[in-house]
């Protein structure tokens, strides 16, 4: 694709949804998103121009993100952990964000070291959280997070939260489930669906605020083509790749899609907390 044919999609060509629902069996939802975007921004001091700081401003979009949190444990203690990464990482990876447009943007190295050093800061204030939170041993979550700096996409994962890329009828999981049950199949101790890996699937090796915790930043090349979901593994629990696949293969929208994905996992049993994010790009010129 020519540059001009790959150029960055504008606003009114994101399309873009998320919901979360506290499933069919527990009560308390420890689950949250965000989708944002992040612009400069201008903050007038002094004008003799009134309400100029009322304006609105038509800057150009420096980034888009998304992320989905998913609390660990039961109690307050999972709720809280995953709405204070979302709030947190937010903070720190704008400030990765604008050292990457106001240095040498060609690093990517550096930019996806920011990033995982972001995501640490975010475990680290967790930690310290939790030490002064009464009534709680541990904050932790899972943290899948989206950050589009177009022509480029990058994830920062940590725990068994995914996010699946759909291109041309081929869905593909991005994500590297963060759990002794995966580290058991990838060392080679045990094959994929053996019991040992079904019993340690849902147990986490690394989360924001656990025992440890192992950010992994993933960069990949955006294209019009690509449809993004990213979900707490209360959907995958019950709804399998391929129904995802076919899902978006014949999705009207994204919100289309969420509302299908959402009651497919309800369908299926909706034992945990469900949240997805979709977005896709949908071109509005004749190129």
């Amino acid at each position: 694709m020519s540059r001009a044919g790959n150029r960055k999609p504008r606003d009114d060509e994101i399309d873009v949804h998320a919901l979360t629902h506290p499933g069919l069996v527990r009560t308390e939802n420890q689950d949250h998103f965000l989708i944002s975007q992040l612009r400069p921004r201008m903050d007038v001091m002094l004008t003799s121009l009134p309400e100029l700081g009322l304006m609105p401003l038509d800057a150009e979009r420096l980034a888009f993100l998304a992320m989905v949190a998913d609390g660990v444990g039961s109690g307050r203690g999972g709720e809280t952990a995953s709405r204070s990464a979302v709030e947190a990482v937010t903070r720190y990876v704008g400030e990765a964000i604008h050292t990457y447009y106001t240095a040498d943007a060609s690093d990517e190295a550096e930019f996806t070291a920011s990033l995982s050093e972001a995501a640490l800061r975010v475990h680290e204030d967790l930690v310290r959280l939790a030490a002064v939170t009464p009534g709680v041993e541990k904050l932790a979550t899972t943290l899948t997070l989206f950050i589009g700096l177009w022509p480029r996409g990058y994830l920062v994962q940590v725990g068994d939260s995914r996010y699946y890329l759909f291109n041309k009828g081929s869905l593909r999981q991005i994500s590297r489930d963060q759990t002794v049950g995966q580290e058991l199949v990838d060392s080679g101790a045990v094959a994929q669906g053996h019991p040992a890996h079904v019993k340690w699937a849902r147990t986490l090796s690394s989360a924001i605020g656990g025992s440890e915790s192992k950010p992994v930043v993933t960069s990949f090349e955006s294209d019009w083509d690509n449809v993004h979901l990213m979900c707490s593994d209360g959907l995958t629990r019950h709804v399998s790749d391929e129904r995802i696949r076919e899902r978006l293969a014949g999705m009207t929208s994204a919100r289309q899609a969420c509302e299908a994905l959402l009651q497919d996992a309800l369908d299926g049993g909706g034992k945990d907390n469900i949240t997805m994010i979709v977005a896709r790009t949908i071109r509005r010129d004749a190129r």
